[in-house]
């Protein structure tokens, strides 16, 4: 679990992953502090300042005396803001070697399309 960032992170960021892949659904209960420091085996502050870190995006909710819960629209605001860090991170410099090679952006887009159908099942 250790990749070098902050353990508070990483839990908010497993949770989050649960939250994009469907696993853990909109309005179900999240899994407590509790749970999961001793899935983690972590402190329990650590693992409540990854799950604030989710409160404060808007991500998840608390219903008092019952636990924090995936809030509505969770979802598609991770998927957002992933699209966006993915469009940072892959894109623009996929576009910018691109560039410097001489390829306009409909030969990457087929040689993406190319590199697809080569991976699919």
């Amino acid at each position: 679990m250790d990749d070098g960032r902050p353990l508070f992170v990483q839990i908010a960021e497993q949770v989050e992953d649960s939250i994009v892949d469907g696993s853990l659904a909109e309005e179900a209960q999240a899994p407590s502090t509790n749970e999961l420091a001793a899935f983690y085996r972590i402190n329990p502050a650590t693992a409540a300042k990854g799950v604030n870190m989710l409160v404060d995006k808007g991500v998840l909710y608390k219903r008092r005396g019952i636990g924090m819960f995936v809030a509505p629209g969770a979802q598609e605001l991770l998927r957002a803001e992933r699209r966006s860090a993915f469009a940072d991170r892959y894109v623009q410099p996929l576009l910018a070697e691109a560039r410097k090679l001489g390829l306009e952006p409909d030969d990457v887009a087929d040689l993406i399309r190319a590199g697809a159908a080569r991976t699919a099942p």
